[in-house]
């Protein structure tokens, strides 16, 4: 189901543009903004539900009984080998926030921010630098761990410590010794309280921004339907999902969250902002290898500049050779000409056979005949068509 095409309540048009001129009218102060896995997918973390390339598609290496179960808490009580496999590879230092964390942090910067919903459980938000009385973590998150039994809280530094080395963590009161792990909510665990406490809030807003969800997990897909009738709500993903489409004022982008988000930070003329917002996410190895993709590019023209030198060079030479060819050969012929046969003389039937230039020569008589002048080169075939071609040779060489 895609965006219907009822004449809009609220705003002035159902595109990006309307949106961005009510929020830069004033009429969105208080902007709801709940996000999915594909808002991190440019990070470099799967989300879970894409063919081929999401975790559940990926997890078969694991012998589950089905791919949800590495989150089952059932499951985890007997076998948190394959999560703890899985946590290893999703390490939430190991990744730069996106743009579309950036985004985030500016619209709360900017005072518009009543509160981010997310269903990400890795920190990026917070990384970005949005508040932590600003989000909402639903599904939980790694930033903090305790024991699945006793409850007791396992320190955020040693729990990234053993899951790097592919341990399986255990609480450290020695009367318990239960299994420990992040706070993040597992199948068959209840919501944060804090969830449970803010799910209304929605309907206080008056702009909603869902981003890089399927809407398929509730009770968080059923956030947006919290919203009031006329409240504009926009879908930046790359698919429609649940009900976003189906009221007047409601408007899709369908297209990944961060050149969505670029889109609308430019309607709304805040790019340079958000630009630079982002910017100060870089970690020192993102600027490295920034700048190993600035110098690319460099290195790329500079080897194509060679290769097209080397190219003219090597045409040069070869003309230079056609031609050094081209000339030695006329020149023998001329000498040919001079060389296999003589002449008649017209008047005295006499003939006369050229000689090297400037030398005496003899006829058949044997009488010394008077010297012959030297010749230019334009008594030679080919004249000076040539003396463009090789100025720098001065008069011909004698035959």
């Amino acid at each position: 189901m895609g965006q219907d095409a009822s004449t809009p309540e609220t705003l002035e048009s159902r595109t990006l543009e309307g949106i961005a001129r009510y929020i830069k009218d004033g009429k969105a102060k208080k902007i709801v903004i709940m996000t999915g896995a594909g808002i991190s997918t440019s990070a470099g973390i799967p989300d879970f539900r894409s063919p081929e390339t999401g975790l559940y598609a990926n997890l078969a290496r694991f012998d589950l009984p089905h791919a949800e179960s590495v989150f089952e808490i059932s499951y985890f009580r007997n076998n948190p080998n394959p999560f703890y496999m899985l946590a290893q590879e999703l390490d939430p230092s190991k990744f730069r926030p996106t743009i579309t964390h950036s985004f985030i942090k500016l619209v709360h910067d900017k005072g518009l921010l009543l509160k981010l919903f997310t269903q990400n459980i890795d920190c990026l938000e917070s990384r970005a630098g949005v508040p932590s009385d600003s989000i909402i973590e639903a599904h939980g998150s790694f930033a903090t761990a305790s024991c699945i039994e006793c409850k007791s809280r396992y320190l955020p530094e040693k729990m990234l410590e053993v899951v790097r080395k592919g341990s399986v963590p255990q609480c450290e009161d020695d009367t318990c010794r239960g299994l420990v792990k992040p706070n993040i909510v597992f199948y068959g665990e209840p919501m944060p309280e804090s969830f449970s406490q803010n799910k209304t809030l929605p309907a206080d807003a008056d702009l909603a921004i869902v981003m890089g969800t399927s809407l398929t997990v509730y009770p968080f897909a059923s956030l947006p339907g919290f919203c009031g009738e006329g409240v504009p709500r926009l879908l930046i993903n790359n698919e429609q999902v649940g009900s976003l489409g189906s009221r007047p004022d409601d408007v899709l982008l369908l297209e990944d969250c961060d050149s969505g988000v670029r889109k609308l930070a430019k309607a709304l003329g805040w790019l340079e902002e958000l630009e630079t917002e982002w910017a100060k996410t870089a970690r020192p190895e993102d600027k490295i290898e920034k700048k190993a993709e600035e110098q690319k590019p460099r290195e790329e023209t500079l080897n194509e500049a060679v290769e097209k030198l080397t190219k003219e060079v090597d045409k040069a030479l070869k003309l230079s050779s056609d031609h050094s060819t081209s000339t030695t050969q006329m020149l023998n012929k001329e000498k040919e000409k001079q060389d296999v046969a003589g002449l008649r003389d017209g008047d005295d039937n006499k003939t006369v056979m050229h000689a090297p230039m400037g030398a005496q020569t003899i006829n058949p008589d044997g009488n010394q005949m008077k010297d012959e002048p030297k010749r230019s080169s334009d008594d030679i075939g080919g004249g000076d068509c040539l003396n463009h071609v090789f100025p720098h040779i001065g008069q011909r060489p004698s035959l």
